[in-house]
């Protein structure tokens, strides 16, 4: 399971409007931003035309800026951790969060469990739930680290990321056939980002 919500993309003026900067085309500038993102066919010309050039030439892709919360497995997370470069997240807590809210099986990542499997991890869950109850009780802090150590990656995790299309574009080239789901779903959702596609994925 992965989900994108409350996103968010801006800074789309000052991008189009620096793309042509280094040849003094600000007359050409075609494309409105009062209420609706309309870009006009001049400034898409433009646009496509340093994106196929090149990272060098599409700096302008750094500078339109996306927020989005992201909810996905802790095994995803993992993967995602790889881009570094202009990203920034603020994730939920499991260190101070665990315990708070009981386990059950929509909080994580399980679609396509065969029954035999399914049952398995019902079962492994009802093991994380007694020691949470365990520790809500207790407080003994061995008990909550093996929660910790004993929490399963298909663990649902939330986090807000600040990104921007030049990260999207790499990351959509990358991970677009990959065998990971998720990575489909988040890739679909970059799809229908406000011009990704005009810009970034059609000649």
């Amino acid at each position: 399971m992965l989900k994108c919500s409350n996103y968010e993309v801006f800074n789309f003026e000052n991008a189009l409007r620096g793309m042509r900067n280094p040849l003094d085309s600000w007359n050409l500038n075609d494309s409105s931003f009062d209420g609706e993102l309309v870009i006009g066919p001049n400034d898409l010309k433009l646009a496509k035309n340093l994106r196929k050039a090149g990272s060098d030439h599409r700096k302008y892709l750094r500078q339109i800026l996306v927020g989005v919360d992201i909810e996905g497995p802790l095994y995803w997370w993992k993967e995602f951790d790889t881009y570094k470069v202009a990203t920034v997240a603020n994730s939920t807590s499991t260190m101070h969060t665990i315990h708070k809210k009981g386990f059950v099986g929509e909080m994580f990542s399980v679609e396509g469990l065969s029954d035999e499997s399914r049952e398995v991890f019902l079962a492994y869950l009802a093991y994380m739930e007694k020691l949470r109850l365990d520790y809500n009780d207790t407080k003994d802090k061995a008990t909550w680290e093996e929660i910790i150590k004993l929490l399963p990656t298909s663990f649902n995790q939330l986090r807000t990321v600040t990104l921007n299309y030049e990260t999207l574009l790499s990351i959509y080239h990358a991970r677009k056939n990959h065998k990971l789901v998720e990575w489909h779903s988040f890739c679909k959702w970059i799809e229908e980002l406000p011009y990704f596609k005009e810009i970034c994925l059609e000649d």
